[in-house]
């Protein structure tokens, strides 16, 4: 009769791998964060969420829109969270209604202006780029936009495409912007030598590696480069960066929304942000310090950029660039 007592214990069991198994979702991110960073973002979320299953596309922003595209005139798209370092992708993904707004999202502590009014999407980090050199290369580094113009510098000078990267899109979008800079400023940089990469990673590759004495770079690509022991430096410039937030949002025709909608409040939560500043990020949330050896970002320059401009003259910018530097 033994045997017979295991009976409500197995029953037990199986209703509660049962119940397991219901409750395990899955869902597919979109993003343009690098695939190392992605890994230990999506490790650090299981451990405070086991049950939701977080598949990874990683490509540039460029490309992930296009994909995006492509899939949506198809009719359908695995993809349920976005997390990419453009605003002005997301914004455009928002005015084409394929967003799910989420009033519900807990934005306690994060800047209103990180905040997309109608709650489509969130700024996660504080992103800007600068100019990253090679210190074995060079003995005065270049404290401005500006320097980076003369002959000498400019002939050993690399910076991302915004055909590929989004921070790319978003720099050259506040550069075209700045009465000082415009157009003429790449026209000079690429008289002077510069060449166009592909996205940040090339940038600190090839600065890294002695290949290129100067780049433009988001600034912690090139401090984390640092702190791992390559020969490179980073300046925030004196004229001011430019800064992405890299917001995450829903997919409206996601199929997992309630999984998707822990993945964002995950995102924006004070574990998410402390593991962020880990990574080499400045935070966004109050009451987290930004990484070791950063400046206060209360204290940088920003400079200005009209974001409803910036979405207007995207295909444009595009298009002068890849006119200057090639597609």
């Amino acid at each position: 009769m033994k045997p017979l007592r295991l009976l409500p214990l197995l029953a037990g069991a199986l209703l509660a791998q049962a119940a397991v198994a219901q409750d395990a979702q899955t869902i597919t991110v979109y993003t343009s964060q690098p695939q190392d960073q992605m890994a230990a973002v999506v490790e650090a979320f299981n451990k405070d969420h086991p049950q939701i299953k977080v598949e990874v596309f990683r490509s540039g922003t460029t490309e992930l829109m296009a994909k995006l595209a492509a899939e949506f005139a198809a009719g359908q798209t695995p993809a349920d969270v976005m997390l990419i370092a453009d605003a002005v992708a997301m914004t455009q993904l928002k005015n084409d209604g394929r967003l799910l707004a989420y009033a519900e999202a807990p934005v306690a502590g994060i800047p209103e202006a990180l905040v997309d009014p109608d709650k489509t999407f969130f700024g996660t980090k504080m992103i800007t780029t600068g100019i990253i050199y090679n210190t074995a290369m060079v003995a005065e580094p270049p404290q401005s936009w500006a320097d980076l113009a003369r002959p000498e510098v400019a002939n050993s000078l690399i910076m991302p495409s915004p055909l590929y990267s989004g921070a790319a899109v978003i720099h050259v979008g506040t550069m075209a912007q700045q009465p000082e800079f415009g157009w003429d400023y790449y026209e000079t940089l690429a008289k002077n030598g510069a060449v166009a990469g592909q996205g940040n990673g090339t940038v600190v590759e090839a600065v890294a590696r002695g290949e290129k004495a100067y780049g433009i770079i988001i600034e912690y690509m090139a401090l984390n480069a640092k702190a791992k022991g390559s020969p490179v430096d980073f300046v925030f410039p004196a004229e001011g960066v430019s800064i992405v937030t890299q917001p995450v949002a829903l997919l409206k025709d996601s199929d997992a929304v309630e999984a998707a909608k822990v993945f964002v409040d995950w995102q924006l939560s004070r574990a998410a942000q402390e593991q962020s500043v880990a990574q080499g990020y400045f935070p966004i949330l109050e009451g987290v310090a930004q990484p070791e050896g950063y400046p206060d970002p209360a204290g940088l320059k920003i400079l200005p950029a009209d974001a409803a401009r910036m979405l207007a003259e995207d295909k444009a910018n595009k298009e002068a660039f890849a006119e200057i530097y090639g597609g």
